[in-house]
C-alpha cells in the first residue's frame, strides 16, 4: 500500500482506489490532496486510509468499495467510478448514507468496442492458433476454414455506448444485427430490439455489453447456452459474473461453440490454474479491454469532473 503522506489538513483529500491518475485529472483535482492507495488495495488497506485521511471523494479504479470503507470516512461524499462498471462499489450502502456513486460513463467505450472486436475475430480466424504453429514452423492452409461474418448474426446484450459502436461495425460488415436492451428506447438504424431468449438463440455471435445485477448474473448458463446455435461464438467484455464459466466451459469442449472470447471472468484475477486456460478454443485477455492510452485519461478526466460536479452541487 502506497500513499501521498504529506497532506495540508486544510485541503479535502480524494482517495485514488490505484497507484495513479492521468496528469489532465490530477489538474482537475488541484485544489484537492490525492491519496494513492496503490496497485492492489484490500478492503483493509481502504478502510485505513479512508479512517486516516477522511477523503472527500473517492475515485474506484481497484478494489471493492464496500460499506466498511464508506463508513470510516465521515466526510465521504461521493464515489467516483474511473470506469463505467459500479458493481464493486456497494450502491445500495452508498444511498443509505447519502453519498453520491458515479460512473465514468462512454470514456472508456471506443477501447471496448475496439477490443470486442479483436476478440470476435480472433474467434473467428482462429487466429491465436494459427499464430502458434506458424510459429512452431507449420503451414496449414490446405487444413485451415475460418468463419466468415458476412451474412451472420450479431447478437448485443446491451445497446449503450459500447454496445452501438460493435453493433455500427457488424453492420458495415454485412452482418444482421440483433439486441436485448430493457433501457433502450429505441434502437440504431439496422438493428433490431428483440427479448434476450431471442438474441442469444439467434446469435451466431453473442456479444455482452451490459452491467453486472442480482437480475442478469449468470445470464448464460447451461439452459441458455444450450439454445445458442451450433458453431456460435460468445464475446465478453463486460462482467464475468454474466456467465457461468462452468457451463461455458463445457460447451467449448463439447464443440457446441465454435469459440470464446473472454475479457472478464468471475474472480479477477484469475488463479494460474484456472479451467480456462487449458481450453484451447477459450482466448483470455486480463481484463484491459479499456485500457488504452485515450480510456486512461478520459476516464481519469471523466471521474475527476464528476467528484466536482457533485461536491459543487452539495456547496
Amino acid at each position: 500500500m502506497s500513499a501521498v503522506l504529506d497532506t495540508n489538513p486544510q485541503r479535502p483529500v480524494v482517495l485514488v482506489t490505484g497507484a495513479d491518475l492521468a496528469e489532465q485529472a490530477v489538474a482537475l483535482l488541484s485544489s484537492f490532496d490525492i491519496v494513492y492507495a496503490g496497485k492492489t488495495p484490500s478492503e483493509d488497506d481502504l478502510v485505513a486510509l479512508s479512517r486516516q485521511y477522511q477523503p472527500v471523494a473517492i475515485i474506484a479504479r481497484y478494489g471493492r468499495i464496500s460499506e466498511r470503507v464508506m463508513e470510516a470516512s465521515a466526510n465521504l461524499r461521493v464515489v467516483s467510478k474511473h470506469g463505467t462498471g459500479i458493481d464493486t462499489i456497494d450502491s445500495e450502502a452508498a444511498k443509505r448514507r447519502g453519498i453520491a456513486v458515479k460512473a465514468a460513463t462512454g470514456a472508456n467505450a471506443p477501447a471496448v468496442a475496439e477490443h470486442t472486436w479483436a476478440l470476435i475475430l480472433a474467434c473467428a480466424k482462429n487466429v491465436p492458433a494459427l499464430d502458434v504453429r506458424m510459429h512452431a514452423g507449420h503451414w496449414d492452409k490446405a487444413t485451415h476454414k475460418s468463419l466468415e461474418l458476412r451474412g451472420r448474426t450479431l447478437g448485443l446484450v446491451g445497446l449503450g455506448a459500447i454496445g452501438a459502436r460493435v453493433a455500427a461495425v457488424g453492420i458495415a460488415m454485412g452482418m444482421t444485427v440483433i439486441a436485448h436492451d430493457p433501457f433502450a428506447k429505441a434502437a440504431p438504424e439496422g438493428v433490431q430490439l428483440l427479448p434476450l431468449a431471442d438474441v442469444i438463440a439467434g446469435s451466431d455471435v453473442l456479444s455482452l455489453h451490459c452491467p453486472l445485477t442480482k437480475d442478469n448474473a449468470n445470464m448464460l448458463n447451461a439452459a441458455t447456452l444450450a439454445t445458442m446455435r451450433p458453431g456460435a461464438i460468445v464475446v465478453n467484455t463486460a462482467r464475468g459474473g454474466l456467465i457461468d464459466e462452468a457451463a461455458l466451459e463445457a460447451a467449448l469442449r463439447s464443440g457446441a461453440l465454435l469459440a470464446a472470447g473472454l475479457d472478464s471472468f468471475q474472480v479477477e484475477p484469475f488463479a494460474v490454474d484456472h479451467p480456462f486456460t487449458r481450453v484451447p478454443n477459450a482466448i483470455l485477455s486480463p481484463h484491459i479491454g479499456g485500457v488504452t492510452s485515450d480510456a486512461y485519461v478520459g476516464m481519469g478526466t471523466a471521474a475527476a469532473q464528476n467528484v466536482l460536479a457533485v461536491l459543487e452541487q452539495q456547496a
